[in-house]
Formats: structure tokens, sequence, C-alpha cells
């Protein structure tokens, strides 16, 4: 097993961690807060839109199973990336697309990704998706964690469009 971590922000980490989990591949998910200015940042202090943080989902993933590449094609196809600092009903900064790289190679691919997304016919407006180097990843507060698992209905504006 070859071990990568890829940090991603599509708006609300309920729904992409629910898509994301079930990824083979995958072995650990985490839902919280990165890309901001506040230390420790909370729920009630990230929602507000004031913290820099966007919600965003740490993902621990075989390699050797799942490459990075078909991680962030996934990720083009479960949220809006045209749509800035926002998803659905959900709207600020701290719901922004982005793909925070944690080396060079994962910072390329990123680029690639876009180039893939742009190409297909699923947008027809620009892509406005950051590409920014990780930066520290605060784990959200426990309830947030597998949210959708233990609260099946709840809310979520992302699904796979083909």
């Amino acid at each position: 097993m070859k071990k990568e971590r890829a940090t991603l922000a599509g708006g609300c980490f309920w729904g992409m961690e629910e898509i994301i989990q079930k990824m083979p591949g995958v072995i650990e998910t985490t839902v919280g807060y990165t890309g901001g200015l506040t230390e420790n940042p909370t729920y009630p202090q990230v929602k507000t839109g004031e913290t820099g943080h966007a919600e965003a989902i740490d993902i621990i993933f075989d390699s050797e199973k799942l490459r990075f590449s078909d991680l962030l094609d996934l990720f083009f196809k479960m949220h809006d990336p045209t749509s800035k600092n926002r998803q659905g009903n959900d709207i600020g900064t701290q719901y922004r697309s982005a793909i925070f790289f944690h080396d060079e190679s994962q910072k390329t691919q990123a680029f690639e990704a876009i180039k893939r997304a742009e190409a297909s016919s699923r947008w027809k407006k620009a892509i406005m998706t950051e590409v920014v180097s990780a930066q520290k990843f605060y784990s959200a507060e426990e309830y947030h964690q597998d949210y959708l698992l233990k609260n099946p209905g709840g809310y979520s504006c992302h699904y796979i469009r083909d």
C-alpha cells in the first residue's frame, strides 16, 4: 500500500465526504477547515466566512488503487466548480472550490484536471477552482464527521454529474 494525502474543498464537506468515502482506494476521510488565518477554528467561526477557511475534506488514499488524477476527475463531477464561493444554497468563501496540493506533482495534476474539466461539455462557464499549497488542516467537530452516515437524508448539494 502506498498512502497519499489529498485535501479538497468543494462546498459543504458533508456531501463530498459521503461520495469520496465510497471510492475504492480511499482509506480515511476527515472533514474540516483549511486555507484561512484563524488558528483552531470552530464551525460557528468558519460559517461566518470571516476566518478565511474553506470547508474541506482531507483524504488518505492508497495511490496503488486510486490515482490522484482520478480523485480530481471525480471532484470536478461532484460539485459545480464554476460558481465562485457557492455550492447550492451555501454561499460564502467557506464554500469555495479549491485543491490544496501537497507536492509539485499534485499541483501539476490539479492544473491538468482543470484543463480536462474545461474541455468536457459538462461546464458552460469558466472554472473558478483555486489551486493552492496545502496549509494546516483543522478537523471539524465530531458531529460533522461522517455526518450523512449518521443522519441519512441530511442536506447535501453534491451528486455525480455525467
